[in-house]
């Protein structure tokens, strides 16, 4: 697929989306955002991809939101009917955390990795992933607060669930950054590397391993994490117990028992 924002390459099962607009910092506009939201659709439908590791190009990770394209939304809602224009509005937001969502959707687990400045509408973002990695130069800032705003995207319905509802609150309300080894320390990254170069080596590994696993499985297991994550876990051992009644005795398990016996590398197919 062709992007203007985003540059996007498949190696060896692993989908490499970077967020492409290093001379703004990768400030999200409309474009952008609603590109993020295509580029993990097509991961999902994509059969040779397994996992998808998303980075930025350029100094910053992101910075977030781009500022004028906050500003246009004023133009894109208006109507003669104020009420009109406020379900434009509500319908516009409902769509820009659709497209964050798309990694939570796309059924691939997704690696964030992350260097320098994670801002505002980034941290809506990597709070989708399934996992967030940083490099030692990596902040975090739940910038919203100091424009005026409430975010409105995800962090606050998913942050509070990866590092707690004390923490994500004083975050919220300060607007004060979180920087590496911090967000290391509360669990907010997995790890953290020296420097961006590091990083994405390392995070390509671990993306690399989880590729060579068998697909069913790891598409199976992250649905299950993310229904476990908002059910109780009574409704999860019954989903679980339901999925694997369809999909445990897939062609993968005897992939991986016959290669466990030959000492060999599995081979799955996608």
């Amino acid at each position: 697929m062709e992007f203007q924002t985003l540059k996007v390459s498949v190696n060896n099962h692993i989908a490499h989306i970077e967020l492409n607009r290093p001379d703004k910092a990768n400030a999200m506009d409309m474009v952008m955002w609603r590109e993020i939201g295509k580029a993990f659709d097509w991961a999902d439908g994509e059969a040779d991809v397994r996992v998808v590791v998303l980075s930025g190009n350029g100094k910053h990770f992101t910075a977030g939101i781009d500022l004028m394209a906050l500003m246009g939304v004023k133009e894109m809602i208006k109507d003669e009917c104020e009420g009109r224009s406020r379900e434009k509005l509500r319908r516009l937001i409902l769509q820009m955390q659709d497209d964050l969502s798309a990694l939570e959707r796309c059924r691939k687990p997704v690696l964030a990795a992350i260097h320098n400045g994670c801002i505002g509408g980034g941290v809506d973002l990597v709070c989708c992933a399934d996992m967030r990695y940083a490099s030692a130069d990596a902040y975090f800032c739940v910038k919203e607060i100091d424009i005026g705003m409430v975010a409105d995207v995800g962090t606050l319905q998913r942050l509070p669930k990866l590092i707690g509802e004390g923490l994500a609150r004083e975050l919220a309300f300060t607007g004060r950054k979180l920087d590496a080894e911090e967000a290391k320390q509360i669990g907010y990254v997995n790890r953290v590397f020296a420097d961006r170069d590091a990083l994405l080596a390392g995070v390509m590994e671990i993306a690399a391993e989880i590729a060579s696993k068998s697909p069913l499985s790891i598409r199976g297991t992250k649905e299950m994490l993310n229904y476990t994550r908002d059910h109780s876990v009574a409704d999860g051992l019954n989903f679980i117990a339901t999925w694997n009644a369809g999909m445990l005795l897939s062609n993968d398990i005897q992939a991986a028992v016959m290669a466990s016996m030959s000492k060999s590398a599995p081979s799955f197919k996608n």
